[in-house]
C-alpha cells in the first residue's frame, strides 16, 4: 500500500518471507541436507577458514587447471552414510561410485579414477562388506572409471554395525567444454533426464515399511556417458550448465542454478515426470516430491537452438531415455524460481531450510 492508501502490485523479486531465525551453536541434521543451512554452512564457514577461491561452491567438483599446462582436471569428494546399507536396487557400496563419478561429469569432464575410504564400526558382518564392496567394482567397471587407492579404519560400535564410505575421484575435461551457471541467458531450456524422485522414496519406504504395489527402487546410476552424448550434440557450448538432482532433488538444483547464474527459472508443474508409486508414497509422508533426491538423473540447461538435438541424443542413451523438457530461462524475478501449477497459477519455490528425508546419500 503506498502513501495514498493505493495497493500496489509488487514484483516477485520483492517478495519475502519470515523464516525463523537460523542461530545455531551446534551442528543440526539440516545442516547436511542440502538446502539453506548447508548452503549458509559452507559460505559463511568453511570458505571463509580454507580461503577458498572456487567460482561456484553450489558446484560438487570444481575444475582445476594443470600447472603444466594441457587438460584441465575436475576433482570431487563426498561422503555416504546411508541407511540402510542396501536397499532396493542397490547399496551404499554402487552409491558412493556413482555419486562422485556423476559430480565429476556435471563438469563435463570424464571421469578417470576414484579413491574410497571406509569407516568401518565394530559388528559390521564380513557378508554385508563383502557384497557392498562387490557393489562398487561393479558400479566402476559399468562406469567406466578405476579405483584406485584407499583406507580403512575401524571405530567402536555406534549404529551395530554401521559403515560410511568416503570416495574422491578426477576426471579430464575435454577442450572447449565450458559448464556455468554463469553462462544461462533466457530463452535457454531447461531439460531433466527423467523421472524424479525414486531413490529418496525407495530409501524412505524401506525405513518406514511402507509397501506399494511395485517395489520402489533406488535410480541410482553413472551419469558420465549421458553427458559425453550430450556434449557431443551440441559442440561449440550449445549446453551451458549440468547439475544431478541429489539432496535437495529438481527443486534445489534448480534454484541453485538460478542465484548463481542471476537469472530467472519458470517450470510447469504438470510437465515434471514423478512416477505414480513415488507420488502416492510422497502423498502418505507429505513430501513434496521435487524435493526428494535422485542418484540418477540431471539437470540440463541447453541454448534454445540446440534444445531438440540435444533431447534427441538423451533419448539415445540408456540413461536418458525418459528425458523431458520441463521449463525455460526468463528475464523476470532474477534469482528465483517459479513454477507454474496446474491451474495456472505461479508459486515460488525455494531450497529448503535443512532436509526432507534424513541420511539418503
Amino acid at each position: 500500500m503506498n502513501d495514498d492508501g493505493h495497493v500496489t502490485e509488487m514484483a516477485p523479486g520483492s517478495w519475502s518471507c519470515p523464516l525463523p531465525l537460523r542461530d545455531h551453536e551446534r551442528i543440526v541434521t539440516g545442516h547436511g541436507g542440502g538446502g539453506r543451512l548447508s548452503a549458509e554452512l559452507v559460505e559463511h564457514l568453511f570458505r571463509p577458514a580454507f580461503g577458498s577461491e572456487v567460482d561456484d561452491p553450489s558446484h560438487d567438483a570444481v575444475v582445476l587447471p594443470v600447472p603444466t599446462g594441457g587438460d584441465r582436471l575436475a576433482f570431487s569428494t563426498d561422503s555416504y552414510v546411508v541407511t540402510p546399507l542396501i536397499f532396493p536396487g542397490g547399496s551404499i557400496g554402487d552409491l558412493a561410485v556413482n555419486g562422485t563419478v556423476n559430480d565429476i561429469a556435471m563438469s563435463g569432464a570424464v571421469p578417470v579414477a576414484l579413491s574410497a575410504a571406509f569407516v568401518l564400526e565394530e559388528g559390521l558382518e564380513l557378508a554385508t562388506l563383502g557384497r557392498i564392496a562387490e557393489d562398487m567394482g561393479r558400479a566402476a567397471a559399468a562406469a567406466e572409471v578405476r579405483l584406485v587407492t584407499g583406507d580403512t579404519k575401524v571405530v567402536e560400535a555406534r549404529d551395530r554395525g554401521g559403515l560410511t564410505i568416503t570416495t574422491a575421484g578426477f576426471g579430464i575435461v575435454p577442450d572447449g567444454v565450458e559448464l556455468s551457471p554463469r553462462r544461462v541467458r533466457p530463452g535457454d531450456q531447461v531439460l531433466l533426464s527423467g523421472p524424479i524422485g525414486a531413490h529418496g522414496m525407495a530409501i524412505m519406504s524401506l525405513r518406514e515399511g511402507l509397501e506399494f504395489e511395485s517395489e520402489l527402487r533406488t535410480d541410482s546410476a553413472p551419469l558420465a556417458g549421458l553427458v559425453q552424448t550430450m556434449l557431443a550434440a551440441a559442440p561449440g557450448g550449445g549446453v551451458r550448465a549440468l547439475r544431478d538432482a541429489t539432496r535437495g532433488g529438481f527443486a534445489a538444483v534448480l534454484c541453485e542454478l538460478a542465484e548463481s547464474g542471476g537469472t530467472g527459472i519458470e517450470y510447469a508443474e504438470r510437465d515434471l515426470p514423478v512416477p505414480a508409486d513415488v507420488a502416492a508414497a510422497c502423498g502418505f509422508l507429505g513430501l513434496d516430491p521435487t524435493h526428494v533426491a535422485n542418484e540418477g538423473k540431471l539437470v540440463a540447461v541447453v541454448a534454445p537452438e540446440v534444445a531438440e538435438e540435444v533431447l534427441a541424443a538423451m533419448h539415445s542413451h540408456p540413461h536418458g531415455v525418459e528425458a523431458v523438457r520441463v521449463g525455460e530461462v526468463v528475464d523476470d524475478h532474477p534469482g528465483m524460481v517459479v513454477a507454474r501449477t496446474g491451474l495456472g497459477a505461479k508459486r515460488v519455490v525455494d531450497l529448503p531450510l535443512g532436509e526432507q528425508l534424513p541420511r539418503i546419500c
